[in-house]
């Protein structure tokens, strides 16, 4: 599928990526629950330094791309229709680049506890 990643703290303190397949991971195809929905328009070449992800949460690009950089140097892009399962609450963290000349909007749904 390759539509849905996970971002993840691993035992090294880094933040991973995993892909997720709906085929191997059923529960993406179950009801969860959310706090809500933020959109957010984020300007071609903003940058976000080294984070972690605030809580558990979906990230939906709808617009434009993203880059997610991870310590081990590389880089990862992203665009239209492209899901993260941000979960990478402790660590390191990954960074966040818009590449392209257009803007990004995104859809931000805060999973519940």
């Amino acid at each position: 599928m390759g539509n849905i990643i996970r971002l993840y703290t691993g035992t090294d303190g880094q933040t991973h990526i995993e892909e997720l397949d709906v085929a191997t991971h059923p529960e993406l195809t179950t009801l969860q629950s959310a706090k809500g929905i933020v959109f957010r328009t984020t300007k071609p070449g903003h940058f976000s330094d080294w984070h972690n992800a605030p809580r558990r949460q979906f990230v939906i690009t709808l617009t434009g791309e993203v880059e997610i950089g991870l310590g081990d140097g590389t880089k990862h892009r992203y665009g239209p229709g492209h899901v993260t399962l941000a979960e990478d609450l402790t660590g390191k963290g990954h960074t966040t680049r818009v590449v392209g000349d257009q803007p990004r909007l995104s859809a931000t749904i805060p999973l519940a506890d």
